[in-house]
């Protein structure tokens, strides 16, 4: 994967990822949604989390 952070965002809609958080938190769930800030929407189960883009560190897809 390569060019622009929203355009591998795009790509990774439906997957699975790993997002690792400012204080070392990891999410790992199906990316849902993202908007220009690079907030997040990551299901696992039945759980929705939203992560505001200020907090992420990295986004493995």
């Amino acid at each position: 994967m390569s060019g622009r952070p929203l355009d591998i965002l795009e790509d990774s809609l439906g997957e699975i990822v790993t997002v690792q958080l400012k204080g070392g938190e990891m999410f790992e769930g199906e990316l849902t949604g993202y908007d220009q800030h690079m907030n997040l929407v990551i299901e696992a189960d039945e759980d929705t989390t939203i992560i505001r883009g200020d907090n992420v560190v990295s986004i493995n897809p």
